[in-house]
């Protein structure tokens, strides 16, 4: 896929204490690009999303933001992170505010936008995600996928760059998960750049550009979703997605 590269991460290493997280990751994610991370637990995947996402330093190597290493020199990174969307596995809504007053908080607490310019936007992000009749409710009246769908919509609200989902259906029910799916899709298919730590594999084979697998605090091997689930190289990712692809009775 050529394209200019949004996010790059070169020999990137995450330690805790005495355990190594990750242990030399490369990735990059190009410009409307849809890249999906696979993995077992454990194997550094969120941990790779929350440093890709500057929310906390590599403990070696580098990241670059449209081609600027975003930790050398005296670059403002709340301007950058601002250009990096985060869709958590819990959307972490504030229960005060309604889906609207949630949507609306970044864009006149960051970008500074008064509040009709901020409401109107915040709207328009809704209806995106197909929530604009709910824009009066509050997270306890909403659904798990609803509640998620808002979190999506306020990423989207900062205008992005990319968008970085960390198992965004981790919590929900099956049901509510084709919810959120589908709203990821449409975005995906309005080349909207994300990367995406999922083990939803019909997500992936649909609209992913490529899948990597991720194992041990390292990607093992990374391909376009007809290669990487019908033929993968690794013996590691032949049986992982032999189990994953049973849960779902084939592809």
């Amino acid at each position: 896929m050529s394209g200019e590269i949004i996010l790059e991460g070169k020999g990137l290493w995450k330690r805790y204490g005495s355990l190594d997280v990750l242990k030399g990751v490369d990735i990059s994610v190009r410009k409307g690009e849809t890249k999906v991370i696979i993995g077992p637990s454990g194997s550094g995947k969120s941990t790779l999303l929350r440093i890709l996402g500057l929310l906390e330093p590599p403990t070696k190597g580098e990241i670059y933001f449209r081609g600027e290493n975003v930790y050398a020199g005296n670059l403002n990174l709340n301007r950058i992170r601002a250009k990096i969307g985060f869709v958590f596995q819990e959307p972490s809504l504030f229960r005060h505010l309604t889906a609207l007053g949630n949507v609306k908080l970044g864009l006149k607490h960051v970008l500074k936008m008064k509040d009709e310019e901020a409401e109107k936007k915040a709207m328009e992000m809704l209806r995106l995600v197909h929530l604009e009749e709910w824009a009066d409710h509050y997270p306890a009246q909403l659904s798990g996928g609803q509640q998620q769908r808002v979190g999506i919509a306020r990423a989207l609200a900062m205008d992005p760059d990319i968008i970085l989902f960390d198992e965004p259906t981790a919590s929900l029910d099956i049901e509510l998960t084709w919810e959120v799916i589908e709203v990821m899709e449409e975005l995906a298919r309005k080349g909207i750049t994300m990367l995406v730590v999922t083990h939803e594999i019909p997500f992936a084979k649909e609209v992913a550009d490529e899948i990597c697998f991720m194992e041990e605090g390292l990607i093992k091997e990374c391909a376009p979703p007809e290669i990487m689930l019908r033929n993968p190289k690794t013996p590691r990712a032949r049986s992982f997605l032999k189990r994953l692809l049973g849960a779902y009775g084939g592809i």
